[in-house]
């Protein structure tokens, strides 16, 4: 093993020690949901780690990507998805590239954005693909990219094959003036490859670091959403995507770093109601 390898080898060893580490200390109120209602209740918007958090907002539409991504998605759908983004002034839309054009005409004039998924769901197409893709889907109107990490380099330990991917799309985002969202699929990761794809991202310069594509079998955890803001720090977006379907599962994650929900059950998430089942509009 080369030098070189080991050093690294041992930086990421010690930073995951420390994220570990640091969470551990809170972990009576991460581990309790109740707890961290009380948090949001009283006053914050999240419990970053890094200093004193700001007032809860009454409206958490702000924080919401209205989501629509299965594959038998039709047109009406994606129509009717715009116009509640329109009606409870939703962050954005995240649709699939193929409807990228019709919602960006859809919602021209209003301050939702289009946000749209680049190598989606596997994460498994070159770089080269995947930032033609995100510029395709900017030329569109897309003003936000949610792009998924080679999963297989990370585990392979292919770290700037890695952080090159991240660095072709974050490229063509910030060449439009877009997001670029980095989707690291924490259900297939372990806690110490969560740190090193959330400092990855960050090394490339992304904007957000994100939970889940919603298709592999888990979802956004207060765990998980913690661990990323602790490894990010402060200034650097987390997405806590998938399985937030109540007004609840959305406070947890604010409180515990998230700055962006994904959900597919954005109306309900406001209104106070119950979300849909898993799988129903992801």
């Amino acid at each position: 093993m080369a030098v070189a390898d080991i050093d690294r080898n041992q930086l990421v060893e010690l930073v995951t020690r420390e994220v570990l580490s640091a969470l551990a200390e809170r972990a009576d109120i991460l581990s309790n949901p109740e707890k961290l209602r009380q948090v949001v209740a009283n006053g914050a918007d999240r419990v970053s780690f890094h200093g004193d958090a700001q007032d809860v907002p009454v409206d958490l539409a702000k924080y919401i990507d209205h989501t629509l991504l299965k594959p038998d998605t039709a047109a009406a759908e994606i129509d009717e998805l715009c116009d509640e983004a329109l009606e409870y002034g939703f962050a954005s839309v995240c649709i699939n590239p193929t409807w990228v054009k019709r919602a960006a005409e859809r919602l021209r004039g209003s301050s939702v954005k289009v946000c749209t998924v680049i190598g989606f769901p596997l994460g498994a197409t070159t770089p080269e693909i995947k930032a033609f893709e995100a510029r395709k889907a900017l030329r569109d109107g897309a003003r936000e990219v949610d792009m998924v990490i080679n999963i297989g380099a990370l585990k392979s330990g292919m770290y700037d094959l890695v952080r090159m991917d991240i660095e072709r799309v974050v490229d063509a985002a910030h060449e439009s003036g877009a997001i670029c969202k980095v989707i690291l699929e924490t259900v297939l990761l372990t806690d110490e490859e969560k740190v090193i794809a959330s400092s990855l991202s960050k090394q490339a310069k992304a904007d957000f670091v994100k939970t889940s594509t919603g298709f592999a079998g888990g979802g956004a955890t207060v765990y998980d959403v913690a661990l990323m803001r602790e490894t990010v720090g402060p200034d650097m977006g987390v997405k806590a995507s998938g399985g937030v379907r109540t007004l609840e599962d959305a406070e947890d994650m604010i409180a515990a770093g998230a700055t962006r929900i994904g959900a597919s059950a954005g109306v309900q998430i406001v209104s106070g109601a119950g979300g849909e089942e898993d799988g129903d509009r992801y």
